[in-house]
């Protein structure tokens, strides 16, 4: 029986920023799902008992679970920039090389200011001093 051919895998392509995002975007959609049940087991310690919900508020407001907060935080903010820059891809605008990796450079900044921007909003401001 004759060798069928294989497709193309990962050990063929070079790397490049269209599958780097490519894979952040995909990666930051499973940290979103993986940060829903976190936020489903705090809305069901809030329907719950007072014991239930100390638990959930002591360990999310943990400084690991502020830091898994602010991941949290990052993903969602890389996931919704880059899908604004698909959302313009399917406008058939954008596709160029050039402007590709554009796109790419300013999806990684903004999605790093407006995580800090939250992040400064969710943990710092009001703080006293």
């Amino acid at each position: 029986m004759p060798q069928r051919p294989l497709s193309p895998h990962l050990g063929v392509y070079r790397f490049a920023y269209t599958m780097a995002t490519s894979i952040a975007h995909r990666a930051s959609g499973i940290v979103l799902s993986v940060g829903l049940l976190l936020l489903a087991w705090w809305l069901m310690a809030a329907a719950g008992d007072e014991a239930g919900y100390a638990l959930a508020v002591t360990v999310i407001g943990s400084g690991f679970g502020k830091w898994l907060l602010a991941g949290w935080l990052l993903a969602f903010c890389y996931h919704l920039c880059n899908g604004l820059r698909h959302l313009n891809w399917d406008l058939g605008r954008g596709l160029e090389k050039a402007e590709a990796r554009r796109s790419a450079t300013v999806v990684i900044a903004a999605s790093l200011v407006l995580a800090l921007a939250f992040a400064y909003a969710a943990f710092f401001a009001g703080v006293p001093r």
